[in-house]
Order: C-alpha cells, then structure tokens, then sequence
C-alpha cells in the first residue's frame, strides 16, 4: 500500500503531531508500506527533497502557512495519482489534500487535533476580523466530505458530531508517547525554596497565558511566595513581546524566568524540580503537555477543558471557573499540597500506530 502524507509542518519541526507523524510514518515503512510525506520547506536550509528511515520527504517552498494552504494542491495532487491512500491532519494542509483526492480519485483521511466553533469569539490574543476568518475556514474545513475522520480524544470527536460529521465516518484515536524515550530524570536539589509553578508549551492563543498571568497578578497581591518557569518559544515574536510587556505591567518579574528553546532533557529536568505543571487552556484537542507532565509524575493545575478531563489524571486539581480567580484559587490550593488524586492513565504511541494502521486496512482492504 503506498500512502500519501500532506502534513503543514514535519521533522525537524519539533512537537507532539510531529512527534506522532514521524513514528507512525517511519513504522509503517518497517510493515512494508510505501510512505512519501509533502510537507512544508519552513527553512531554506532543508533539503527539497529526502528519505530518511525509508520515509520520503517532498518538501515545497512557500514558507507561509497560508501559501501552503493554497499551493500545495498542485504537488499533492500529482502524488495522489500514484498513492492508494492520503492521510493529511487540521487545519492549513487540510484543504489542498481534499481537493487533490477529489479530482485523483484518491480516499483521504484527515486527523482532527480541535474543533473550536465559537470558541474562536472568546479567545484572546486575536483580533475580530481575523477570529471570523479562522471560523469560516474551521466550518468549511469540516464540512467537506473526507472518506474518514480521526479524532485524537473522545472530546475532539464530540465537537466533530456536533459539527455534524457522520458518526460512522469517524475514529477516536488518541495520540500517544513512546515512554522508552522520556529523559531518565529526577529532582537534582536544585529547586527554589518558593513553591514552583511551571508552564511550557507554544505560544497559542487558546492556551490561556491570559488567565496564568492574571492569576499570578491575583497570588502576588496577596503576597504569597512563588516563583512560575514560562517556557515558551521565541515565536511568533510580537506574541512573545507581548507577554513580557504583560508580566512587567503586573509587577511579575520578580516571580516568573522566562526561558525558550530548551533541549527536552533540560525542559524535563525543569519540570521534574517543579512542584506543578499549570494548563489553563481555553481547549485542547488532545494534551501532550499533560501526558508528559503525567510521564514525569508531575502533579497537574488543570482548565478541564477540551480533552483535558479524560486526559488528566494522578495528583491534580481543576479549575471551578475558568477566570483568574479560579486558577488562582487552585494555584493556592495546591501551595497548601491540597490535592485531588486518581489512577494515572497512560497513552502509549504504539497504541496509536496500531489503530491507524488497522484503520488504513479497513478503508483500502
């Protein structure tokens, strides 16, 4: 079976859909399958073309997200012609793999990370025009008539139903992690005498660092002792600026270390010698950073939103109200070791290379 991959962003780009693709691709090639991926050429310095552990890589230079939206078409449709199967994921590579199955002939299978609906009207960090844009695009987009759905968590597939795909055209499959590869860590002693909050992940505007800032304004106006690690990337720089400018005009500086670009062992020994992980997303399709966080047996401060009520669990605590205050009343919370506690679950990346395959099989036979 030979299949096509229309993937936005892929190996080096570094996060957990690219973690994921780069397994699943790479083990279907060990099972015999045929794997060519079209992706993104985001940095002059990638080779156009590729093939790295028996996966081809056709990389295409419109650098833009957008352009690739609108370009990528004409690439991927000339592989559909000599592919049985196109899988392609939400949002930006969605559309050209569509369209590029539609006129090859080709069945596609599209990974939905998230479905926001109208949550694209309450998020911050966006402005209105450009919110009203995203949503139109996130209604066509699902919408079009894919040969088959994939949600990453029973949340994602929820909103898919309500959007109204047909139940019977869509799959639950969570993403996953490989154990064996999480850094050999443990606390070095290095930890603040202030109780440590940490937050790291990319700079997305559903992400609520909104919410962690004004909530650590709130925790520093009682005069409480705490330090909080923000680790974020240093792009999109106007969104990083605008953070500093925020935690300056709070009065946070003494209280938070922003650091960026670290290697997963140093960001894993920052989390281990943390007393707590903070997500106070507006959604999450699916949650790595609460999956490793769990990994590193790291006790979690939880918005409960999107999949993070399925996701999380062992020693954590939820926000009542998704405002400050409710952040800030669980951030004291845990300050006092006041904590919930369930069975820890475990979402292995090998479980996932399984269903997909499986489901590949199913469609092509």
């Amino acid at each position: 079976m030979k299949i096509l991959f229309v993937l936005e962003n892929h190996y080096p780009n570094i996060g957990g859909v690219e973690t994921l693709f780069k397994s699943l691709t790479e083990s279907l090639v060990n099972e015999g399958y045929e794997v060519t991926i079209l992706t993104n050429q985001y940095d002059k310095i990638l080779l156009r073309n590729e093939t790295l552990n028996g996966v081809k890589i056709i990389r295409v230079p419109f650098y833009n997200r957008y352009l690739f939206t609108i370009l990528a078409f004409f690439p991927a449709f000339r592989l559909a012609l000599r592919h049985d199967l196109i899988h392609t994921t939400s949002y930006n590579a969605g559309l050209p793999a569509f369209f590029a199955g539609l006129l090859s002939g080709t069945k596609v299978i599209i990974t939905f990370h998230e479905v926001w609906g109208k949550l694209w009207f309450r998020l911050p960090y966006i402005g209105k025009i450009s919110s009203r844009l995203h949503f139109l695009f996130e209604q066509f987009l699902v919408k079009l008539p894919f040969t088959h759905f994939v949600a990453v968590s029973d949340a994602t597939k929820k909103r898919l139903l309500e959007s109204g795909v047909n139940k019977q055209k869509v799959t639950r499959i969570y993403n996953g992690i490989d154990y064996s590869k999480m850094p050999q860590v443990s606390y070095s002693g290095n930890k603040n005498k202030d109780f440590t909050f940490i937050y790291f992940g990319r700079l997305g505007i559903s992400k609520g660092l909104d919410l962690l800032l004004k909530a650590s304004k709130v925790i520093r106006e009682k005069g409480k002792a705490f330090k909080l690690q923000l680790v974020i990337p240093l792009e999109p720089n106007k969104f990083h600026n605008e953070i500093i400018s925020t935690i300056n005009k709070y009065e946070l500086s003494q209280h938070i270390d922003i650091k960026s670009e670290l290697p997963y062992a140093v960001l894993s020994q920052l989390v281990v010698d943390s007393d707590a992980v903070v997500i106070p997303s507006y959604s999450e399709g699916f949650g790595f950073t609460a999956v490793e966080s769990m990994a590193l047996e790291r006790p979690i401060l939880s918005s409960g939103k999107g999949s993070l009520q399925e996701i999380v669990t062992g020693r954590h605590l939820t926000m009542s109200t998704h405002t400050p205050l409710g952040l800030s009343e669980i951030m004291e919370k845990a300050m006092r070791n006041d904590w919930d506690e369930t069975l820890s679950k475990k979402f292995h990346l090998k479980d996932s290379i399984i269903a997909y395959s499986q489901l590949y099989n199913t469609l092509i036979g």
